[in-house]
């Protein structure tokens, strides 16, 4: 099978996991191949995600690894024979593939979860509100390329409000609702747009007052995906330099005990949306 044209990170998290199953067996790459009737360099390329692999290899190489995980093999043979076009299909060549994977994972996900410090979740933004951040982070941008960003943030958003929503949850610091990234009436709106995405059920939504003791912040903005089984569990960390995605178990544990962390210094649901309709009056 030729390399792939477009590498993907869900591809590349399909490589990884046979790689994992692999070398949990001790079994060399060169052995393996031998069981798909493949050689060294084609076994790097399935491992490295540059090529595809097919349901029945998956199959093959789980016996053969001795996985007895039932639920991580039907898992990584779904992934294995997965052809979905997305939505984010439409922006290939247009936006940095990373923008289409963070929106592929939010499709797959079982659940998602946000923390957000300094801004307004992606999920969650107006249009107004994603072009006054476009903007401001890029003030050289063209109006055109500005357009296609906003336009792409506000399409994430059927992750949680389309046929089949994500579960959703985030958690906002009181800052980034109080930060006017453009007019008192767009912060007004953005405000009421969150309250209004809780009423629908498409989000629940903690927020972290100012006046918390013991909160240190987080680093960064976090987002977890949940996997079809606790093992493709995914982080994603967004940091100025960019999005890392998370596989590693030890790292997606540390993530998971962060945000419980981060959770615990929050309002509950209900105090939080009452926390949001004052601020929404204040402005």
């Amino acid at each position: 099978m030729p390399p792939k044209r477009h590498l993907t990170a869900r591809r590349v998290r399909l490589g990884a996991e046979l790689r994992k199953l692999r070398e949990a067996t001790g079994m060399k790459a060169r052995e393996a191949a031998d069981l798909l009737e493949a050689d060294a360099v084609q076994m790097s390329q399935i491992e490295s995600g540059t090529v595809g692999v097919s349901a029945k290899r998956v199959r093959r190489l789980a016996a053969n690894y001795a996985c007895i995980d039932l639920a991580l093999i039907e898992a990584l043979v779904a992934m294995a024979a997965d052809r979905t076009r997305g939505w984010w299909e439409e922006y290939r060549g247009v936006l940095p593939q990373v923008n289409l994977d963070v929106a592929e994972a939010e499709h797959h996900a079982t659940y998602l979860r946000d923390v957000v410090i300094t801004r307004v979740p992606g999920l969650l933004q107006t249009s107004d509100y994603a072009r006054a951040v476009f903007a401001y982070m890029n003030p050289g941008l063209p109006q055109n390329a500005v357009d296609v960003k906003v336009e792409y943030r506000m399409r994430r958003r059927t992750a949680i409000e389309g046929d089949k929503p994500t579960p959703y949850e985030a958690v906002i610091h009181e800052v980034a609702l109080r930060l006017r990234v453009a007019s008192r009436e767009s912060s007004r709106a953005q405000l009421r747009q969150i309250l209004a995405l809780i009423e629908q059920g498409a989000a629940t939504v903690r927020v972290i007052p100012t006046d918390q003791d013991g909160f240190a912040g987080s680093g960064a903005s976090m987002m977890y995906a949940g996997g079809p089984v606790p093992q493709l569990d995914t982080g994603l960390r967004d940091s100025p330099t960019g999005v890392a995605f998370i596989d590693d178990a030890p790292q997606l544990a540390q993530l998971r005990a962060l945000i419980h962390k981060v959770e615990s210094a929050s309002l509950d649901p209900v105090a939080s949306r009452d926390f949001i309709h004052r601020l929404a009056k204040e402005l």
